[in-house]
C-alpha cells in the first residue's frame, strides 16, 4: 500500500472517529439538547453570566425555521467545498502539465523552454 493511501486512510478512520465517539459515550445525554451548535451554546452561557446583556446587533436575515437554517448551512458548506476541491484540482493539473511539458522537453531537445 502506497504511503498516500495510508494516509488517507488513517484521517479517513480519525474523522469517523470523531463522528461516532461523541454518540457512543454518550457525551451529551446530560443536556436537552445533546449536541447544540456553538451559537446557542454561547448564547446560554452568556445569559447565564449576565441575564440583562443586550446584543450589539441583530441578524440580516433569520430564516423562519431550523430546517431552513440547516439547509443554508449546508448550502454554504457545499459551496465552500466546491471552491476548494476546483482549486486543488486546479493545482494538481498545472503541476500534471509542468511534468508533461518537462518529460516532452527531455524527449525532444528541439522544444523551446518557458513557452
Amino acid at each position: 500500500m502506497k504511503r498516500s493511501t495510508r494516509i488517507n486512510a488513517l484521517l479517513l478512520l480519525a474523522v469517523a472517529a470523531l463522528a461516532v465517539l461523541p454518540l457512543v459515550l454518550g457525551l451529551g445525554d446530560h443536556k436537552e439538547e445533546p449536541f447544540a451548535g456553538a451559537d446557542a451554546e454561547a448564547e446560554t452561557a452568556i445569559t447565564e453570566i449576565e441575564p440583562d446583556y443586550e446584543p450589539w446587533f441583530s441578524p440580516l436575515y433569520e430564516p423562519p425555521s431550523g430546517e431552513i437554517e440547516s439547509a443554508l448551512f449546508a448550502l454554504q458548506a457545499a459551496l465552500g467545498a466546491g471552491v476548494l476541491a476546483y482549486y486543488f484540482g486546479l493545482r494538481r493539473g498545472r503541476r500534471q502539465g509542468e511534468e508533461r511539458a518537462a518529460r516532452a522537453a527531455r524527449q525532444d531537445p528541439r522544444v523551446p523552454e518557458g513557452d
